[in-house]
């Protein structure tokens, strides 16, 4: 009996994804773990990466289907604005952003639930309208569902999450076959309306404070000093890096936040350029093998989900590393399954038991359902 309850709990699990996320996840510890003076970073993090990882087996073996209940994916949706409008009156302030919710010891940022939910808004959305999916009205009806969510994340404020949110719905617009010509003229409005606002709007000061944004290195003792110490770190890391424990910029803590926003570049000062190749390799990997699942899924709404949550672990991964190596804004997101913290590293682990959860029969069992979404039945 327990040999037969193991196998159904291992036989939709993807091994080679789930050991590539668990080797990326103690890549994080280590470089944790060699910080300088007391921390309780890489214990923290080890309970966090345990209990996500038993929610990623609890998750792959529920049977996802009932998301496609447009009722059930809109209960959702309004769940997590009423979320995001209480953190307004009873969320706590870190680094400026009222974002989480504190329970003595305990802290947890609904943000990264919320991203899953926008995935599973975007994919029931989609996966019934593919024949009319040209029809701009598409792309102005699933924009609105994204952009309530967006303002309030945008309001709290968190702005890294805010992007993350706007280019996992602009991923899955693309990717849902919407007219490009379509897409273009709201693009195209939008920075019409963004050049009214710099040449008729924005005061001196404002526009100083959006180009440093843009080019944080142009002001390395202020605004831009995080972005510098990143590069360096990076930089210095060289072929081989420093070695394990050797990262003097996060050790001696001229690299802010080495933990979170930049823990790629303390892994890249101590791993070097060779360390950092392995660990691209590992992400490939997983993004390869979340569409391989995605487009083996037995219709459009898995198809949709999946490539959502390649989508979500892309941007982050592009976002982080391009602030760490100062090609992008620093914006405080961080390097999935790697940096310091529980609730996106749960929320990830969650969003790929899901897609375990998904993988059950593959797209041959079920073509009559796909057959049916496609054609909107």
């Amino acid at each position: 009996m327990e040999l037969n309850t193991l196998r159904n709990i291992f036989k939709n699990i993807d091994w080679i994804l789930f050991c590539s996320v668990i080797l990326v996840a103690f890549a994080g510890l280590i470089t944790m773990n060699s910080f300088v003076g007391p921390s309780s970073f890489f214990e923290r993090q080890t309970i966090w990466l345990v209990i996500s990882t038993l929610s990623f087996f609890g998750m792959s073996l529920i049977d996802w289907g009932f998301l496609k209940n447009t009722r059930i994916i809109m209960i959702l949706f309004a769940f997590s604005i009423g979320i995001l409008f209480l953190l307004f009156s009873v969320g706590s302030i870190f680094r400026g952003a009222q974002s989480w919710f504190s329970f003595g010891a305990f802290s947890f940022q609904p943000t990264d639930a919320v991203k899953l939910v926008v995935i599973l808004l975007l994919a029931k959305y989609f996966s019934r309208r593919h024949i009319e999916i040209a029809n701009i009205r598409h792309i102005l009806v699933s924009g609105f569902y994204v952009f309530v969510i967006f303002v309030l994340v945008f309001l709290q404020p968190d702005f890294g999450s805010a992007i993350i949110i706007f280019f996992l719905w602009l991923g899955m617009v693309l990717v849902s076959g919407i007219s490009k010509k379509h897409l273009l003229a709201v693009f195209l409005v939008g920075l019409v309306s963004f050049g009214t606002l710099w040449f008729f709007v924005f005061q001196p000061y404002q526009k100083a404070r959006i180009k440093t944004f843009i080019h944080p290195l142009t002001d390395i003792r202020g605004s831009g000093y995080n972005a510098y110490q990143s590069t360096i770190a990076v930089g210095s890391g060289e072929i081989v890096g420093k070695g394990i424990g050797y990262g003097t910029q996060s050790k001696l803590q001229f690299l802010p936040e080495y933990q979170t926003d930049f823990i790629f570049a303390a892994f890249a000062e101590e791993w070097g350029f060779l360390g950092v190749m392995l660990l691209f390799t590992l992400y490939g990997i997983i993004f390869w093998r979340i569409l391989r699942i995605s487009f083996r899924g037995g219709g459009n709404f898995e198809i949709f989900f999946g490539v959502g949550l390649c989508i979500l672990f892309l941007v982050h991964f592009i976002i982080h590393v391009g602030m760490n190596i100062g090609l992008l804004p620093v914006t405080g997101n961080t390097l999935p399954f790697m940096s310091y913290g529980g609730s996106h590293l749960l929320a990830e682990f969650v969003g790929l038991g899901m897609l375990m959860g998904m993988r059950r029969g593959g797209r041959a069992v079920h073509k009559s359902i796909a057959e049916n979404e496609m054609v909107g039945v």
